[in-house]
């Protein structure tokens, strides 16, 4: 979980100091490094999902479920209360926020939520509950929001994203309403399985990581087969939001590969979720297996800081990404008040502002750094204390 959250930052730190106008998906245009450096961040979303559903399993071996599921729906609705507010706000430093927009926390949260009823069921049918939202959801790409009428935004919010329109523009007032990047499905689905996910590294050493490198390699194998075959598992060109398509050769080999690897992510078709949680499994195979700690020795107890307080990490990370890219844009002497309050993530990039990937890499591996030392310090503080709100953040 510390590696996930080390890695998600750099995505960030690419949205913040980034000079390139188009995204790293777009074959017209991308390259290698460009688009790598996006392909490895998409390990952090499922991957942070599924380890929370397996955190759930571990909880609810020490506590009843009534307590389980009283804690799920609490945390829950304080997620999405955090995407609302203090997360947005490091996003965009736009005080208030007008209307909600529905990101990863957002569908964190809602997950949770749905977590508190279904700890209450058997393993084996929560586990059945995630496989089936997870294998079955890309049955339903072709079906818009339109066709449920007055109730579009509901098939937003589950399964097609898009912005919820609230007010209409006007010649002096822009248009107001939602956007949802994170719909609940499949989601939900990822958190279930990593639920029951967590009976595996409860078995004895030997079988455990037998099992650990069956199922992370048999999902990375079908995802290669589906992804060369395009048999199923990602939506059809123009169905999703990315709208990579099914894959096809291009005219070099360095843009096939992208292609090959461009798989929907909103929401994260099979392909998708096969192509990141096999390699996450093998990952943890291949960590039981490996004494990294005394291989990695100081680094290793490093990334267990931020893996211990991942929800703190997150929310300083905005932050302080956004307050290092103002300072780099006035040293610079690059247009800043596109990172103003309301302007970020709001407007277009400006011209002359932002930098190249190596500027890139180097303020990401700054930022976590920097981070390191108030997540020890609250790392501690929660080893230290037991009041019930250090179990909310």
């Amino acid at each position: 979980r510390g590696i996930v959250m080390a890695i998600m930052a750099l995505d960030h730190t690419r949205d913040f100091f980034s000079h390139l106008r188009f995204p790293p998906e777009d074959l017209s245009q991308t390259y290698g490094a460009l688009f790598f450096t996006r392909w490895i961040t998409h390990l952090c979303a499922p991957s942070f999902f599924f380890l929370a559903g397996t955190g759930i399993f571990f909880s609810a071996g020490r506590k009843s479920a009534g307590q389980v599921s009283n804690f799920l729906w609490k945390r829950g609705l304080w997620l999405v209360a955090m995407e609302w507010t203090i997360i947005w706000w490091g996003w965009s430093l736009f005080f208030p926020l007008p209307v909600p927009n529905m990101l990863v926390i957002w569908a964190l949260g809602i997950s949770m939520v749905t977590m508190a009823a279904l700890v209450r069921l058997p393993l084996r049918w929560v586990g059945i509950f995630g496989l089936l939202m997870i294998f079955t959801h890309n049955l339903f790409d072709t079906v818009t929001p339109e066709a449920f009428g007055r109730f579009a935004p509901l098939w937003n919010i589950l399964h097609s994203p898009g912005f919820i329109l609230l007010r209409p523009g006007t010649p002096a007032t822009p248009p107001l309403g939602i956007f949802v990047l994170y719909p609940l499905i499949p989601w939900i689905g990822v958190m279930a399985a990593g639920y029951a996910f967590g009976a595996v590294l409860t078995r004895p050493t030997a079988e455990r990581r037998r099992l650990l490198w069956m199922i992370g390699g048999a999902a990375t194998a079908l995802f290669l087969v589906l992804r060369a075959t395009n048999l199923y598992g990602n939506p059809p060109l123009g169905a999703g939001f990315i709208s990579p398509g099914p894959f096809a050769m291009q005219k070099t080999t360095e843009l096939s590969v992208i292609a090959f690897f461009n798989v929907e992510k909103y929401p994260p078709s099979l392909q998708y979720l096969l192509m990141t949680l096999g390699p996450a499994i093998l990952l943890l195979a291949w960590f039981d297996r490996f004494d990294f700690r005394s291989m990695l020795g100081r680094l290793w107890e490093k990334l267990l800081v931020f893996g211990r307080v991942p929800m703190f990490y997150y929310v300083l990370h905005l932050y302080l990404l956004h307050v290092m890219a103002i300072v780099v844009a006035l040293a610079f002497g690059q247009p800043w008040r596109w990172l103003a309050p309301g302007g970020f993530m709001t407007g277009p990039l400006p011209a002359g502002y932002g930098h190249g990937l190596p500027f890139i890499y180097l303020m990401w591996l700054t930022a976590v750094v920097i981070l390191y030392f108030p997540c020890r310090w609250y790392a501690a503080l929660k080893a230290r204390r037991k009041d019930w709100w250090l179990s909310y953040l």
